[in-house]
């Protein structure tokens, strides 16, 4: 059963990732306005969402020993890594978590969310 809902994740993954334009591909736009409004959807998605398990902040600490903070993960994975594997389903290497599987509206918003907690571009 499991295989069938992550062969389905993938399935449903390749076709929103053929609707992501180039733009929203990294999660950034190049109005700060727009940016905001972004990062503001993200933060609404990672409060429903991932805040349960992992801390979403700059600087608070996560509910689940196994998750990382969203600011590590902002540092360590390049956002276009990270559109991928959301419109595809993210799977961990724990089982405690599920897969989502975002739209492209929630993957632009998502990426824009995890970008404002990490350093800031040059």
């Amino acid at each position: 059963m499991r295989h069938r809902g992550i062969a389905r994740a993938v399935a449903m993954g390749v076709a929103v990732l053929g609707a992501l334009t180039p733009a929203m591909a990294d999660g950034r736009s190049e109005d700060a306005a727009e940016q905001a409004k972004l990062a503001e959807i993200g933060r609404e998605i990672v409060k429903e969402k991932c805040a349960r398990c992992h801390a979403t902040a700059v600087n608070d600490k996560s509910p689940h020993a196994k998750a990382p903070p969203f600011r590590d993960v902002a540092t360590l994975y390049p956002s276009e890594s990270l559109a991928e594997a959301l419109a595809e389903g993210i799977v961990s290497g724990h089982p405690d978590m599920p897969v989502f599987i975002f739209e492209p509206e929630e993957i632009e918003g998502f990426i824009a969310y995890l970008d404002s907690l990490g350093p800031p571009e040059k």
